[in-house]
């Protein structure tokens, strides 16, 4: 049986061959995306090589199976039959050798096993404990939505209070909260209207709908990682058709549907070609229905719209950001994945105004050394992984934009790390050319790995001034920001005078649409304009608001560069956007906080998930050691405590043993509890570690809150109380 070793060094040498195979098999031809074929050419060579290996393993068990078929109907001797038989034999073995192998390149053995049968133990404790459950439960639900139970509404809690101490607070935001219906007028100018869209196929029979990209998704996915059989050839032009993805137009995803002979999941039945499908909710505002209007996709347009009253609010003074947390909605073709793609569901965007000439920060210096996981796209397009690179080396190389772009990645590392996201799980990727809007400078998604891969869960993007430029030009109200200068200064501009009369005689009733039209054109037009008019007296000229070309001769318009002095500057501020899909953020903490352990008698698995005191639901349990009076009436003076402290608790006073009911708490996340075993002193207990400090009762609630609080840590407690050893009250947890 070869090594993988060994099927690399012999296939070495065929390797430029099979690589220009491999681009050959390409077959899609997007021009946007011819990068993407270098990348795919550096496939992982082992795979490669196994499947290359699986294959003609596969032939060899089927050609010597038919050997030993052929000896037995010819009636060989024995002896010739079982030789034959243990050759198959051991075939098959290095067969069965190389599949693991596969396996383990791409990710569809065990691991794929594991992590669904992760997923499905945090899942389960989730609902079994009411962090959330779907919603409307005993009508059988509604998929992509869901309700919070009360120890997920208290996560989300935390995690938009330290949302807003950390960013609102800190960073001196104005945090406003805008209606979620939203006339039809903010969202045409915004673009959501026209195309914000997802192509959807109907089952032809049933009519039941699903998400194009999604089936054709889950096609290559489960061949790659599930056909074993599959050349290396082929699974190249999957992993192409995965790469250029989001950007098949509707006829190019029909056309694959139909080549790889895709049908409705549920019944098999064939599917109709794709087709746009708006996600948001339509409804009418008013009782007449002559007011179209939408549940916000978004929080952002809200902000936006209000730009000149929050600039006039700040003192007509740049940079400032805008802030809000509230709730979005989408109806999503086919929802799925829990949390992770839901209906209705809660946003926390940032917009940051800044001065697109200067985009410095007076506090990148405070993040410039952080060093964590980034996914340049640079790194993408080569077929390489992301790598820990320093955030202030990123912007200085050009990786990141500008340091106000790179200062709110940190800030979002920072966010996230501390909410008990696994740094080590963390990454953020750069857009590729074809992800990113035509206006974009420069955008990255803070990715966050969980059972279901890598998922966005914020982005970061530099969007330009497209958005206040685009209610700007709808509404007719000038969304704009001054700079005004110490001394006046001299400057070149452009200057367009139409000339109304002769224009009125041209165009008689549509003169103003025409004046508009000119008095609109940027530099480059009006200067193409001047030069035609003076070597051909005229020049064609296309109004909008007509929908046509009109002719402009020369004695219409005059277009000049005139010196003038400006006392300001006038301009549309340049916007950075952090947007955060809590729901999304909170998912992937239950699964990077949770873990099983054996009970003490080992006879079976405890789950817990390991909250920061931050975000768990319930900061402390009090619980007296046994049913007792004196010790109920310690419990309830300590809860008093805590509450004037402002600390989440519980009293659990029930008969049931104390190791069960650290246990049960240990479910919850609680991060400490309090044991009341004496009227004098107790006991607090730390989760993960499970050690006791003993503390004089009218000390428990200030200490919980310290380290609560962050002021403390556990390590803090222990090197500072007497340690107590839990003795047999525990012996069941």
């Amino acid at each position: 049986m070869r090594s993988l070793f060994a099927l690399i060094s012999s296939s070495a040498s065929s390797g430029h061959h099979l690589f220009s195979l491999l681009g050959s098999r390409c077959s899609l031809t997007i021009p946007a995306h011819q990068a993407f074929r270098r990348r795919l050419v550096l496939m992982d060579t082992s795979e490669k090589i196994l499947r290359q290996a699986f294959a003609e393993k596969q032939s060899a068990v089927e050609a010597q199976g038919h050997a030993v078929r052929a000896l037995k109907a010819a009636g060989a001797a024995k002896p010739e039959i079982d030789a034959a038989i243990e050759s198959l034999n051991g075939l098959k073995l290095e067969k069965a050798s190389i599949e693991r192998q596969l396996q383990a390149a791409i990710g569809g053995g065990d691991g794929s096993l594991n992590r669904e049968t992760f997923r499905q133990a945090v899942v389960n404790t989730l609902e079994r404990r009411l962090f959330y459950i779907p919603s409307f439960k005993i009508y059988r639900g509604v998929a992509g939505l869901y309700d919070y139970g009360p120890p997920g509404c208290a996560v989300k809690s935390n995690v938009l209070a330290f949302w807003r101490q950390h960013f609102v607070l800190e960073e001196n935001m104005l945090e406003v909260d805008c209606p979620c219906v939203t006339p039809e007028v903010v969202l045409k100018a915004s673009g959501h209207v026209d195309k914000f869209t997802d192509l959807m196929v109907k089952d032809e029979k049933t009519g039941t709908c699903y998400r194009a990209d999604h089936l054709l998704k889950d096609f290559c996915n489960e061949k790659l990682q599930k056909d074993l059989s599959i050349s290396p050839e082929k699974a190249a032009e999957l992993r192409h058709v995965l790469a250029v993805l989001d950007d098949l137009s509707s006829e190019q995803l029909g056309a694959k549907i139909k080549e790889y002979g895709i049908t409705a999941p549920d019944t098999k039945n064939p599917l109709s070609d794709p087709y746009p499908f708006n996600l948001m909710f339509q409804t009418s505002i008013g009782p007449s229905g002559l007011s179209p209007g939408y549940m916000r996709p978004e929080t952002a347009q809200g902000i936006f719209v209000n730009f000149k009253d929050l600039y006039y609010y700040n003192g007509n003074k740049l940079p400032f950001a805008a802030a809000q947390i509230g709730q979005a909605f989408r109806n999503e073709i086919s929802p799925r994945q829990g949390l992770l793609r839901v209906r209705e569901f809660t946003l926390a965007e940032i917009e940051h105004f800044v001065d697109p000439e200067n985009k410095s920060h007076p506090k990148f210096s405070e993040v410039a050394n952080l060093e964590f996981l980034m996914f340049p796209r640079e790194e993408q397009m080569s077929g390489h992984s992301a790598k820990r690179i320093p955030l202030g080396e990123a912007v200085s190389r050009g990786i990141v934009n500008n340091e106000t772009l790179g200062y709110f990645i940190g800030r979002v590392y920072l966010f996230l790390t501390r909410l008990g996201i696994d740094k080590d799980r963390l990454r953020f990727r750069q857009h590729l050319a074809n992800e990113m809007a035509h206006y974009a400078a420069d955008c990255w998604d803070a990715e966050i790995e969980c059972s279901y891969g890598w998922i966005e869960c914020v982005g970061i993007a530099d969007r330009s001034a497209y958005d206040l430029r685009a209610h700007s030009e709808k509404s007719g109200v000038a969304l704009v920001a001054q700079e005004k200068f110490l001394e006046p200064r001299e400057v070149e501009k452009l200057v367009i005078n139409p000339v109304k009369k002769e224009l009125g005689l041209a165009f008689k009733g549509n003169q103003r649409m025409v004046v508009e039209a000119l008095e609109a054109m940027n530099e480059k037009e009006a200067l193409e304009m001047k030069a035609t008019l003076e070597s051909k007296e005229e020049s064609p000229f296309y109004v909008c608001t007509l929908g046509k070309n009109v002719t402009i001769k020369k004695n219409m318009v005059t277009i000049s560069k005139e010196i003038k002095k400006e006392h300001q500057r006038v301009f549309t501020p340049s916007v950075i956007e952090p947007s955060f899909g809590i729901g999304r953020i909170i998912f992937c903490l239950f699964e990077h906080s949770f873990y099983t352990r054996p009970s003490k008698a080992g006879d079976e698995q405890l789950n817990v998930f390991r909250f920061p005191p931050l975000v768990a639901p319930i900061k402390c349990t009090v619980f007296p050691l046994v049913q007792q009076q004196q010790y109920e009436e310690v419990a309830k003076v300590i809860s008093q405590s805590l509450t004037t402290a402002g600390i989440s608790h519980k009293i659990d006073i029930t008969g049931t043993s104390i190791g069960k009911r650290y246990a049960r708490t240990d479910e919850l996340g609680v991060p400490f509890a309090i044991t009341v075993d004496s009227a004098s002193s107790v006991t607090i207990r730390e989760r993960d570690s499970k050690d006791q400090v003993r503390v004089n009762v009218g000390e428990a609630a200030l200490v919980v809150k310290e380290v609560t609080d962050g002021r403390q840590t556990w390590a803090d407690v222990w090197s500072t109380f007497p340690h107590h050893s839990a003795g047999s009250a525990e012996a069941d947890e």
